[in-house]
């Protein structure tokens, strides 16, 4: 069965192009050209995941991000012409699983998608369950919990948590990370990690200003502690 992307962009021609590269790919493809119509159709129609365009008429990408992730999972690619380190670390933080700057190259886009939805289905090694204090994490059914209670996670959080987590102790460079996560050549923007880590802390720390779980190697990267 055809996985099907949710396309979010106001420019047509960028639709037509994602599309078209999508669709010769195998996947089913749905379009939205803003804010509003995006969160009705991600609702309606339950993509498997959604390439979304910060730059909306009305409701931006941003907040469409983070409307769709008080009640979803759905892995989100941002399509982004912002440059600045500091736009991309809020969609980051709001949750966005990924990012492609403007202009970019469909061929990578859409090894993006399949990067991404290859992490949805469980692809990520023969542990099935990783168990370390209060934290346990079922990699076959991306499904975590902490002290029994179940935590929301993004595909790409359940990924990095789970590397680190399969080898407590070791030090975990960025670049190191991201290979692990991503699966394809990323564009260097190491920092993306940083972003991710902060959201995890939020969720599975006690304390996030004093992690248990994550811990910062200055200067080199993050090591998980079981304890």
């Amino acid at each position: 069965m055809a996985h099907t992307i949710l396309i979010v962009d106001d420019e047509a021609r960028i639709v037509k192009l994602v599309r078209d590269y999508l669709e010769r790919a195998g996947f089913e493809v749905l379009a939205a050209h803003d804010g509003e119509a995006a969160l009705t159709l991600a609702r309606v129609e339950q993509p498997d995941l959604i390439v979304l365009d910060l730059m909306l008429p009305g409701v931006d990408g941003l907040d469409v991000c983070r409307r769709l992730r008080q009640e979803s999972g759905v892995p989100i690619i941002m399509l982004t012409a912002r440059v600045e380190e500091a736009d991309r670390i809020v969609g980051l933080e709001l949750g966005a699983d990924d990012y492609v700057t403007k202009p970019f190259s469909p061929g990578e886009l859409v090894a993006r998608v399949r990067a991404t939805l290859r992490r949805v289905q469980g692809q990520m090694g023969p542990a099935t369950v990783i168990r370390a204090g209060d934290l346990e994490l079922d990699t076959a059914a991306l499904a975590a919990t902490v002290a029994g209670e179940p935590v929301d996670l993004t595909p790409t959080e359940f990924q990095l948590l789970a590397t680190l987590a399969r080898q407590p102790g070791r030090i975990f460079s960025r670049e190191q990370l991201l290979e692990a996560v991503h699966g394809i050549a990323f564009d260097g923007y190491d920092r993306s990690v940083d972003s991710h880590v902060k959201n995890l802390r939020r969720k599975i720390e006690p304390d996030p200003r004093q992690p248990r779980y994550i811990h910062t190697v200055y200067g080199v990267g993050y090591r998980f502690v079981d304890r």
